[in-house]
């Protein structure tokens, strides 16, 4: 954990919860273990939504659809979310989350390989969010770049991964070095590159904002 647990703990009991339907989905998530944004990356999210009200979103790693239907509900009337999954056993559970939320006609779902799907896109989208495998997220940025408009808002989830970010490289397990070595090169890419402005905020397991100028 990045923040001190009891203070994560005191700003999560403040969440004010989300639709039934979603903390059921929630919690099915996180009985068969399979990662979901954390509460308060979740608050983050409304509140970005509400702010930048993005009529078209593109999320890289949909998961079993929680993210998509969050950003459905509490993104502006109208809004769409384009979402790209790779896993098979999970793209059927997501599709049948979107229904029992309703919101099967204002997400759309593509199957694959986001470094084979994102170059076939050509709409540009007001906000991005990226939560697919941490390693690949350096290797999805010149698309991503080209498919963000000019104020558009990129956000990625995970990219402190745990705090291990900050440690030497010897002092990280050998079979996460290249995850660690990678996710330092996107957060340069992002911090350094002139047509972002970007923010790294210790929220969750760690996340950054940027603007496209």
């Amino acid at each position: 954990m990045i923040v001190d647990e009891r203070l994560v703990t005191f700003i999560n009991s403040f969440d004010s919860g989300n639709t039934e339907i979603l903390d059921v989905i929630e919690k099915e998530a996180l009985d068969t273990y399979v990662p979901i944004v954390r509460k308060e990356m979740q608050s983050f999210l409304k509140f970005l939504l509400a702010m930048t009200k993005p009529m078209k979103i593109l999320e890289v790693g949909t998961a079993v659809g929680f993210s998509s239907i969050l950003m459905a509900t509490y993104g502006p009337k109208g809004c769409r979310i384009t979402t790209i999954e790779n896993y098979d056993k999970r793209i059927p559970i997501a599709k049948d989350n979107f229904i029992r939320a309703g919101k099967e006609n204002q997400i759309t779902l593509l199957e694959g390989d986001a470094a084979e799907i994102l170059p076939t896109l050509s709409e540009e989208y007001d906000l991005i969010f990226m939560d697919a495998a941490k390693g690949q997220y350096i290797h999805f940025m010149p698309e991503v770049m080209r498919l963000l408009k000019t104020g558009g808002v990129l956000v990625s989830d995970n990219v402190l991964q745990e705090g291990e970010i900050i440690e030497s490289h010897y002092i990280v397990e050998r079979r996460n070095r290249t995850i660690y070595k990678r996710m330092r090169e996107y957060i340069y890419e992002l911090t350094h590159n002139e047509a972002l402005v970007t923010a790294i905020l210790p929220v969750g397991d760690g996340i950054t904002v940027s603007v496209k100028k």
